[in-house]
Order: structure tokens, then C-alpha cells, then sequence
């Protein structure tokens, strides 16, 4: 399964590519699915540019998406848009529009809780595992594991020499996973080499906005359609 990623918390700053309004979404996902991705992970945004779990900003950026695909649509719950655990599980209970699917970074503060809020909404949960984070031992010892929609495992390692031996010690912390999907991917300079590395392996991925600017060949992407276009060819070219 291919999800696309498509802004991330990328913003005004990182390019007039990145979709920041419902619209630019609803458009960038509309391509992305085009061309073959088959899940969608978008981070809603303020009129400032800036993510937000607000109601408000969640219904925009979900009608949009829904308006031109249906395939499943996930936003992030990241502490960065809302650093008081409290009010993202309160946000979560006031959303007017439910995505799909919700990850939860299990490093962070109140992950258990916001997770539980997701589940009690009937939103699945991708439990956000990061390489360098105690998150994989606390996703291991949760009793809500078994209930997650999958796992996220995100390699956090930058450097493309390197992150293929992250991903793998990666992996091998999260093990069993409770049983659940595992998703494998990387970023920056780590995204193409995980990326492959995940085909090896048959295990879900994404590429996108959020995790990489630029094509395998270094050229600057011009769209998350042609970065989904570049990581399926790049599948299904034997390693």
C-alpha cells in the first residue's frame, strides 16, 4: 500500500509546491491518487500556514480531500500542533468530521490518551513508532497496541548511508508489533533508501511532501504526484 503524505509541517517557507489550503489538498491529493497512491496522510492547517487539530481547520481539510477521492484520508495528531495533551484529546472529541485514520506519535506526552480518544470515535489509529525515541517500548508494553489500525514506523535518520541499518534496528525493536500492518518509511535524506528497503521487505510505505522535497535522482519534485509516480516505478524495478 502506497499512502501519500502530502504537506506534512512544511510550510510557506519550503516552497510554493506545498499544499497548504483545503483546496491546494483536495488538488495535490486528487494527482497523487492519480497516479497510484492509495492512502492519504495530510496535516490540516491554519490560515497561517501553521498545523492545528482544531475542528474547524480538520472539517475543511477533510471535505476538500473527500470532494475528489475516496480513498481513506488520515490527518496527523502531532504535539507540535498542539503541545497540551488535554486539549488534543479535547480537540479530537469536538471534531465535526472524523478522518479515517489518525496517527499518534507514541514518544510523545499523552499519546495513550489522545489514542484512546481516536479509538472511542471510531478512528483508527496509526501508532507513530520514531527511530531515536523510546516510543516502540512503550508501544510494546500499551494495552491499547492490539486495537491501532497499524504501525508507523518512521526512520528518522537523515543520511541516505545510513538509514536503510536505522530502518532495520528500527524494525527490530517494534517486533511483533502487537500483530499489526507495519508502514516503513523515511525522511529527507533517508526517504528513497528506506523506501526500497520496504519493498524488499512487502511492507506498506508512503512518500510525499512531508518526508522528501526531491526525486531519487536529487532533482527538486514538482508535485507529490511525480514523487508517488518516481517511489512506484522505483518498487518495481528489481533492486
Amino acid at each position: 500500500m502506497m499512502q501519500v503524505c502530502v504537506n506534512g509541517a512544511r510550510g510557506a517557507g519550503d516552497g510554493a509546491v506545498i499544499p497548504l489550503s483545503p483546496g491546494a489538498m483536495a488538488e495535490s491529493v486528487a494527482q497523487a491518487v492519480a497516479a497510484g497512491a492509495r492512502d492519504v496522510h495530510v496535516h490540516p492547517k491554519s490560515p497561517c500556514g501553521q498545523d492545528t487539530l482544531t475542528p474547524r481547520a480538520v472539517a475543511a481539510a477533510l471535505e476538500a480531500v473527500r470532494s475528489v477521492t475516496s480513498v481513506p484520508v488520515g490527518v496527523t495528531t502531532g504535539a507540535w500542533a498542539e503541545q497540551d495533551p488535554d486539549r488534543r484529546v479535547e480537540h479530537i472529541r469536538g471534531w465535526t468530521v472524523l478522518p479515517d485514520h489518525a496517527s499518534v506519535n507514541w514518544h510523545e506526552p499523552g499519546a495513550e490518551a489522545v489514542a484512546a480518544a481516536l479509538i472511542e470515535r471510531g478512528v483508527g489509529v496509526e501508532a507513530g513508532i520514531w527511530s531515536g525515541t523510546d516510543g516502540a517500548e512503550r508501544f510494546t508494553a500499551s494495552a491499547l497496541g492490539p486495537r491501532v489500525l497499524r504501525v508507523l514506523a518512521e526512520v528518522t535518520d537523515p543520511d541516505p548511508a545510513t538509514a536503510r541499518d536505522s530502518a532495520r534496528a528500527l524494525l527490530g525493536v517494534i517486533g511483533a508489533a502487537h500483530g499489526r500492518p507495519v508502514l516503513l518509511h523515511g525522511e529527507e535524506g533517508g526517504t528513497w533508501p528506506v523506501l526500497r528497503l520496504s519493498g524488499r521487505l512487502r511492507l506498506a510505505t508512503r512518500i510525499g511532501f512531508e518526508d522528501t522535497l526531491v526525486l531519487p535522482d536529487g532533482e527538486r519534485a514538482t508535485s507529490n504526484a511525480q514523487l508517488v509516480t518516481a517511489a512506484l516505478s522505483l518498487l518495481s524495478t528489481p533492486a
